[in-house]
This record gives C-alpha cells, sequence and structure tokens, in this order.
C-alpha cells in the first residue's frame, strides 16, 4: 500500500473500530478469519496494515507470543498505541518493514490490505513484502474483496457497506478496476477507494512471492448468533459474501 492509498483512513480509526461491533463483522467475518488463524500460543505475528490494532490485540489474547502492528496511515497507529497502553497490551507498533523484521513470524496477516493495491506491481510487491516477514512454513492469512463479489452497489446495503465498480454493468471484476467503498451506520459513514484483484491475479503474485497454494476459506456464520438482518438477506449473503479468506504457507527455500 502507498503513502498515498494509507492517507485515506487516517481520519476513520474510530469508525474502524466500532465497525467490529458491526453485525457482519462481529458474527460472520472477524470469526472466519480468526477460525483460520486457529490457535497462535507461542507464536510470532505481525498484523500487516493493523489499522486501529484491534485484529494484534485479539491475536495477543490468543496466546501470541509477540506481536508486532504495522501500517502506513499515522492516525491509525497513533490510536492503535494509544488503545493498546490503555488496555495493557504488549504489542509494538511500527511504521515500517525494517530489515531485522524479515524472517521473523510464523504468521502474518493482512485485513484488507490486497484490495489496496492499485497496480499489478504493487499487488506482487505488497506479497512479497508480506512473504518476506514469514520463517519458511509461516502462514499469510489475508481478507481481500472476494473475486466474486456482487456487483450491485445496493447488494450489500443492509450490512451498511456498498461497493460500486467504476463500470459496474460492464466491467465490475476486472483487475486493477477502482471499487468506491462506502460504510455506513447510524451517524457512522465514510467513503473511499479500492481495487479488485482476481483470484488468478492474488494467486500468481503470492506464487510469485514464494508463498504454496492458496486456500481460499468462505465466510460462516459463528455458531449461535443471529445478525441482525433479513434472514433471506443473510442467505443470499452468505452464497455471495464481500470478503473471503485466503491462507498460504511461505515455502522452504
Amino acid at each position: 500500500m502507498t503513502k498515498q492509498a494509507a492517507s485515506q483512513f487516517e481520519t476513520l480509526a474510530a469508525l474502524y473500530e466500532d465497525m467490529a461491533r458491526w453485525p457482519f463483522r462481529r458474527d460472520i467475518e472477524i470469526p472466519s478469519v480468526m477460525g483460520v488463524l486457529g490457535d497462535l500460543s507461542g507464536k510470532d505475528v505481525l498484523d500487516f496494515g493493523c489499522g486501529t490494532g484491534m485484529y494484534a490485540r485479539w491475536i495477543k489474547d490468543r496466546g501470541a507470543r509477540r506481536v508486532v502492528g504495522f501500517d502506513l496511515a499515522e492516525g491509525m497507529l497513533s490510536f492503535a498505541r494509544r488503545q493498546a497502553a490503555a488496555q495493557g497490551y504488549d504489542i509494538q507498533f511500527v511504521d515500517a518493514l525494517t530489515a531485522d523484521l524479515e524472517g521473523q513470524f510464523d504468521v502474518v496477516v493482512a485485513i484488507y490490505v490486497l484490495p489496496y493495491a492499485g497496480s499489478r506491481d504493487e499487488l506482487d510487491a505488497m506479497c512479497a513484502s508480506m512473504a518476506k516477514l514469514l520463517r519458511p512454513g509461516g502462514r499469510l492469512v489475508t481478507l481481500p474483496i472476494h473475486p466474486d463479489y456482487h456487483p450491485d452497489p445496493d447488494f450489500y446495503w443492509p450490512l451498511g457497506l456498498s461497493y460500486a465498480a467504476d463500470d459496474p454493468a460492464n466491467a465490475p471484476h476486472e483487475d486493477g478496476g477502482v471499487i468506491h467503498v462506502s460504510l455506513s451506520r447510524g451517524e457512522q459513514s465514510a467513503a473511499f477507494d479500492a481495487w479488485y484483484w482476481s483470484r488468478g491475479s492474488i494467486e500468481a503474485a503470492m506464487r510469485a512471492a514464494g508463498l504454496g497454494p492458496v486456500t481460499w476459506h468462505a465466510l460462516t456464520q459463528a455458531d449461535g448468533t443471529q445478525p441482525d438482518v433479513d434472514p433471506a438477506f443473510l442467505r443470499a449473503f452468505l452464497a455471495r459474501p464481500h470478503a473471503v479468506v485466503t491462507e498460504a504457507v511461505r515455502v522452504a527455500g
């Protein structure tokens, strides 16, 4: 992600922190990511594009030994540092990936990071940067926009979310195409741009970075939850979700 792309998020820390309580994130998206991450006891984990640091805190709660959060948006990092300090978390937050971090982590997690690569070269460089942080056998877990997201800008609006491609009628799933993202719930709202990447492009970038085959994990509803949306819409959403969890392992060498 470039500094320019990151600048979209400088003032959105409070909204992002609150979004953890939005039903589709609380009951579907976040449990799906944490389920793929699994047991982190004794693991060293880097949260790439950590934002407010909420995943970094949850990862620490899962027993991770060392947690580092990386982000280019200083507004997000400042918020993340304050939250971690106030809640007593031993988490390091950095704004640069220095050489001493390379090959030091068992897991790298990247939530909504791949969609902010604005070109294929940026996508390749981003995946390479993440892979370099991993030990051989370490895992990269990401949450990108689903390559088969629904192109109707109103489809996800019951969740407070809209994806609007520049040309939704003719090219909603075009590699490198801009997606205008809108978020709204109650009095909170935000808008920013992301970029679409197909399954093939994501897999090719990860393969070029030295990662093994990509496993795609569908979002699933957490047991015992009842998201506050119409049941018919919930079924339609789970059949055509906005995002997907990917997992790939750094090969030896």
